[in-house]
This record gives C-alpha cells, structure tokens and sequence, in this order.
C-alpha cells in the first residue's frame, strides 16, 4: 500500500504542472458555467425547464422559487407569474369608418400549472403573440358597432365589460386576463368639438326648458299666494269695525317690530299712540293751493308793514295773480 502511494505521489510531482493545468482549467470551467448551473428563482417567478438531452421541456412540473441546480446544458426559463400590467395604444374604426384611438390598460397573468404548456406553445412573447391580438379584434368588433358619437358618450364601463366578457378566449391559451381597462378613448379634434358643441346645446336647451317649468310653477304659487291673502284680507275686514284695518295693520307690525331683534328707533305719536307708521297727513291738490295761498297772503302782510307804499301796492298786486 506504501509502494502504491509513494508511486502516486512521485507521477504526481513528475506531471505537476501538467495536473496544475488541469485545475486551473476545470476551474475555470465551473466559473463559466456557473450561471447555467445554479439557478436561483426570485420570489413571484417560476421556471420551465428545458432537458437538451432527455425529452425537452418539462410540461408536467413547474419549479417554484428557491435555488435550482440542473445540468449546464440544460435551460431554466423563469417566467414571471406575479398581475402584471400592460398599457397598449389601439387604432379602430367606427362604424362610419372614423379613425378612434383607445388606450387600454391590461392586467394578465400566466396560469401557473400550465407554465410548462404555454412555454412549449408560445414561449415568453404570449402577450404579442394571444393577448395584444385577442383585445384589439375584440375592440374592432365592438366599436365598429357603434357611431362616433355612440362612443364619445356611451360610458367606458360598458365596453370594458363587453371587452372582459369577450377576452375568456384567452384563457384558453393558458393565460389569464384579469382586467381590461380602458383609459382614453380620442377622437379626431374637428368630431370632439362639434360633438361636445352638440351635447352642450342639448344641455341649454334643457336649461330653457326647466327655466320654463321653474316660472310657471312660481306663477302657480304666486296665485295661490294671492288668492290667500285675498282671502285673509276679506276675512279681517269682516271680522273688525269699518274702517279699522289699517289700525289693525298698525298694532301687528308694532308687534313685528317689538319681536325683531335689531336695534331700531320707533317714533311713537300716531294715533290711538301707535308709532307714526302710514299716518303722516298728506293735502289734495286744493287744500295744498289754498294753503300756499295762505302763506303768501300773510308774508306779504309782514312784508308790507316795513315797504313804502309803491312797494306794498307792487306786493299786493303780485299776490292778486296768484292762483
């Protein structure tokens, strides 16, 4: 056993260099290879392993998160199966063959079981390959149902609904959609205009229309208000002595005014000692002439005492002309 190490140990120190060479080759080796032979899964992916010598793809076993070590000729191809979301611009036309522009957003996942089938089917671009696709004929056939104006006012819920009902097809092909979002949807400038022109028209035209109601049924109130107070009126009238109503009104805003928390000043020297309210003493037309008259008969009388005579003649005269 001696005699078999002491040979061992003396070809090694005879190749030295050539068993260094080797070493450091193998090393080297292993760091190349590295990569393609410890294969760390981050959370929320999952991988499909390709075997390059022993039946390609692996459909029946999906290899979750974790550290993996395979051949280095094989292939892990890690697959993120987190909601993941994708904002995509589409061009459709309408109905009249107008050009509409909507921005989708879509939210998708793979089906995780199925990661080996949809790897081997259509590999890592299955969102250009099934989705994209999928919602765009969806929308051209939706949207070329309706009129320009159909889809700047129908509400974007009710196509995203239709969109969501109508992408099940994608599920088929081991992919989930989870939302369709629809986002913007635009129209050539000149057609936004005139159609947001035409929604506010309808809208002022409805304005009249309740201005209208709004005045005809103040009309109603005012005459039913009136017909109140008409009879209010010929019931108090009924009730008090003649000619009393006014007094009557006196005493209820004295009331009003006793009740009003403002300051105020109430000049009290009416009648009855009610505040002065609608009982200043106005003149007709002959008793306001007689009166002027009056007065300028007796300041010519004071006016005379102190005038020679020629001057109180001259007043005397003027005063005569007064009507």
């Amino acid at each position: 056993m001696k005699k078999i190490l002491s040979k061992i140990k003396q070809k090694i120190r005879d190749n030295q260099q050539y068993f260094i060479l080797v070493g450091l080759m193998v090393t080297l080796l292993l760091i190349y290879l590295f990569p393609n032979i410890f294969i760390v899964i981050h959370s929320g992916e999952a991988g499909v392993l390709y075997r390059r010598f022993h039946g390609g793809t692996v459909v029946d076993k999906v290899y979750g998160e974790g550290l993996k070590v395979i051949w280095p000729f094989d292939i892990m191809y890690i697959y993120n199966v987190r909601i993941q979301e994708v904002t995509e611009e589409f061009k459709v036309l309408t109905k009249s063959g107008l050009k509409v522009g909507a921005l989708i957003s879509i939210r998708y996942y793979p089906e995780y079981n199925q990661l080996g089938v949809l790897h081997q089917r259509l590999g890592p671009s299955y969102l250009e390959k099934v989705i994209l696709p999928e919602i765009e004929a969806v929308l051209r056939i939706i949207i070329g149902r309706l009129e320009a104006e159909a889809v700047y006012r129908t509400e974007t819920s009710l196509i995203e609904k239709a969109v969501n009902d109508a992408v099940e097809e994608v599920a088929q092909r081991f992919v989930n959609i989870d939302d369709v979002l629809i986002k913007r949807i635009t129209l050539p400038e000149d057609i936004e205009k005139a159609i947001q022109y035409k929604v506010e028209q309808k809208h002022v035209a409805d304005a009249h229309i309740f201005k209208i109601l709004r005045e005809k049924r103040e009309a109603e109130r005012k005459r039913i208000e009136g017909r109140g107070i008409r009879d209010q009126l010929k019931i108090i009238t009924q009730s008090l002595p003649k000619g009393q109503i006014l007094k009557w009104f006196g005493i209820k805003t004295t009331l009003e005014l006793a009740r009003s928390e403002n300051a105020k000043v109430v000049i009290i020297g009416g009648k009855d000692g009610l505040p002065i309210i609608g009982n200043v003493p106005f003149l007709t037309e002959e008793e306001g002439t007689s009166k002027v008259n009056e007065d300028v008969a007796i300041a010519v009388t004071k006016e005379a005492a102190n005038q020679p005579d020629a001057a109180v003649e001259g007043l005397v005269n003027e005063a005569a002309n007064l009507p």
